[in-house]
This record gives structure tokens, C-alpha cells and sequence, in this order.
């Protein structure tokens, strides 16, 4: 998963924050990311000033639908 037109991946804490951010912009697509799994194989993680959780991509092996 990329960023698309943004420079970062953004990330909720819950399923029902992430379908309320991403009903914004037409019909939701949710996916559970193995963010724990991400972090402990090394990748990077920022928390944004609004509490949202950013990274850089997210590969195909951290996610389910």
C-alpha cells in the first residue's frame, strides 16, 4: 500500500475511526495492518500532530482485508 497523492500512509488506531476517515471519500475499504509486525521487522512508524499514525508504505505481507 502507497500513499497515493499524500507523502504518507496514514493509519487509524480502530476499524470504526478508519471507515469514518475513509467514508470521506466514497465507500470505505478497510484493511488491518500488522503495524507491531511492521515495527518489530523495522520499519518506520510517526505520529502526526493530530494523532494519526504515519509510515512510508506499507507492503503487501502486512495486510488483510
Amino acid at each position: 500500500m502507497k500513499p497515493g497523492r499524500r507523502q504518507h500512509v496514514h493509519l487509524s488506531l480502530d476499524e470504526t475511526t478508519a471507515a469514518t476517515v475513509g467514508s470521506r471519500h466514497g465507500k470505505p475499504v478497510v484493511f488491518r495492518v500488522a503495524a507491531g509486525r511492521m515495527h518489530a521487522d523495522g520499519l518506520t512508524f510517526w505520529k502526526a500532530d493530530n494523532g494519526v499514525w504515519l509510515t512510508d508504505s506499507v507492503p503487501p505481507g502486512y495486510l488483510d482485508a
